[in-house]
């Protein structure tokens, strides 16, 4: 049994011989994480999602679903997948638990099963409001409810909390994490937020103008950046600390009065360095990091080819 419930070699994919969206993807997402696949729009992220689900068909054989090629597995390996790839497929004017038990009824899915989706995605108070009542995060709830009825191993979700707002998100991300370690399902979340994708995911691969530019758990993405800047604002001023800095770091800099930014060789450094900041007597009202993972992220995203 493959370690990786999900493989691509060198996946590619172009829609004409001038327009070629995947250009040679290598993904491997390990059996019980969460992977989120990063990148900007347009990155080819919803074309890699399609693929996988069957939505488009591909053009090689380069996709492995638990270990066994794709194409060798239509239809019954939908029976072990959820996934909520383009817009959610709600009949706005029914209510929640119709809506399940719709696809309840098609798939020969047992009634009881609804009830029990509908309380993990918490809208078992709101079953019997029609749909068309929801707000935008709940009917995104809605649609994994939909996605997790069939009790499947493997969870896609193509920018789940796309036009959430920040209640709607971390809703969304709780969620995620609890589905994943209450029920050990794989889920594999394509995003262009880097910050959620942090607070979330076990694995990472981020894809830029096609390709794949970097694969790896979280710690290694976070070891990736080289170097950290942070601006650190004194309650004091900040002149007087400037020089004792300068005479550990080469690259320290008075931004404001109060203000002093300085560049540390990564953003592990900081709780110890801080640390030893208030040891010696320093008043500091704010910690901020200015350049590190997110700015390393942005140049590489920036890439086309």
């Amino acid at each position: 049994m493959s370690q990786y419930i999900i493989q691509t070699e060198q996946l590619t994919y172009q829609y004409s011989k001038q327009r070629k969206v995947l250009d040679g993807v290598s993904l491997n997402i390990p059996k019980g994480s969460i992977y989120g696949f990063l990148g900007p729009n347009g990155a080819g992220k919803s074309t890699t999602m399609r693929l996988i689900t069957g939505i488009i068909p591909e053009q090689q054989n380069a996709i492995k679903l638990f270990g066994q090629p794709l194409k060798t597995q239509f239809p019954q390996v939908f029976n072990r997948i959820g996934s909520l790839v383009e817009s959610p497929a709600l009949y706005l004017h029914l209510s929640a638990y119709d809506n399940l038990s719709y696809i309840a009824k098609v798939r020969g899915i047992p009634e009881r099963k609804i009830d029990e989706v509908l309380g993990l995605v918490d809208l078992l108070r709101d079953k019997k409001r029609k749909a068309k009542q929801y707000s935008l995060g709940m009917k995104q709830r809605l649609a994994i409810a939909m996605a997790l009825l069939g009790d499947p191993e493997l969870l896609l979700l193509d920018e789940p909390v796309n036009g959430l707002d920040p209640n709607g998100i971390l809703d969304i991300r709780n969620l995620l994490v609890k589905i994943n370690k209450e029920r050990g399902v794989t889920i594999f979340v394509s995003s262009h937020l880097l910050a959620e994708i942090e607070k979330m995911c076990t694995h990472v691969g981020i894809i830029s103008g096609g390709k794949l530019r970097f694969e790896g758990t979280i710690d290694e993405l976070s070891k990736s950046a080289q170097g950290c800047k942070i601006q650190l604002t004194f309650k004091q001023d900040a002149e007087l600390w400037l020089g004792k800095l300068k005479d550990k770091f080469n690259e320290v800099k008075l931004v404001t009065a109060q203000q002093i930014t300085i560049q540390l060789a990564h953003r592990d450094e900081i709780p110890s360095f801080i640390n030893e900041l208030s040891k010696n007597g320093a008043l500091l009202y704010e910690v901020k990091i200015v350049e590190g993972l997110e700015e390393w992220f942005m140049n590489l995203t920036n890439i086309k080819n």
